[in-house]
């Protein structure tokens, strides 16, 4: 506990009432979708002090988020998850685990040397990726196709930027939690239990966003020392 501060024990606990409260009292109970949002907020708030432990339990939470999102024919999704970010958070905890600041495992040196050309890179990369993935959510007749579309491109924003280290993550990662609260809020009107999702991704942007400020404190520090 001590690992953690005041306000950090607040926002993770506060995250976990709120998903537990929603996932008991509103709609149908759902194990597996409270399962992946408790160690999806859990996740976060690790990586938000830049811990590969944060990463180790993405994994854990793609695999379930997988299966959740296969319930309900939200078949892009799925296959971002699986395809996607499942083998990018296992690369992430490799490259997290092999960059320590200083020797110290539990943080990451923050990597704040992303040069122009790389991100040119990365979008050109990321509007190829979504390109993809339309096709393929299309010929699955994918549920609310924009959104699932959109969301592939956040993700894969979000994952790049997750393993290259850099604070600009936590930003990708809220931009993609904005698209998934609409993407669930679709699907929690004709299936209330899919509420507690809703209730989930909001929790995740508010911990992202800390996960933002925190790291751009963290390479401060970093860099200071």
């Amino acid at each position: 506990m001590k690992y953690f501060t005041k306000s950090e024990l607040a926002l993770w606990l506060g995250s976990m009432l709120a998903i537990v409260v929603s996932n008991i009292f509103i709609g149908e109970f759902a194990p597996v979708s409270l399962a992946a949002s408790l160690i999806g907020v859990t996740a976060l708030i690790y990586t938000a002090k830049g811990n590969p432990i944060g990463q180790g339990l993405m994994i854990v939470f793609c695999l379930i988020y997988t299966y959740v999102s296969y319930t309900f024919s939200y078949y892009g999704e799925m296959l971002t998850y699986a395809v996607m970010s499942l083998p990018m958070a296992v690369f992430s905890f490799i490259v997290w685990i092999r960059n320590p600041f200083h020797g110290n495992k539990s943080e990451v040196s923050v990597n704040e040397g992303i040069t122009c050309r790389e991100y040119i890179f990365m979008f050109i990369l990321s509007i190829a990726v979504t390109a993809l993935f339309y096709f393929v959510l299309k010929f699955f007749n994918t549920a609310n196709i924009a959104p699932s579309t959109i969301s592939v491109t956040t993700s894969f924003l979000a994952i790049y930027l997750t393993f290259r280290r850099s604070p600009l993550y936590a930003l990708a990662y809220a931009a993609n939690d904005i698209v998934l609260i609409v993407l669930w809020t679709l699907a929690a009107f004709k299936d209330a239990s899919y509420f507690s999702v809703v209730i989930c991704f909001a929790a995740f942007f508010a911990n992202d966003i800390y996960g933002y400020m925190n790291w751009k404190r963290i390479s401060a520090r970093q860099c200071a020392e």
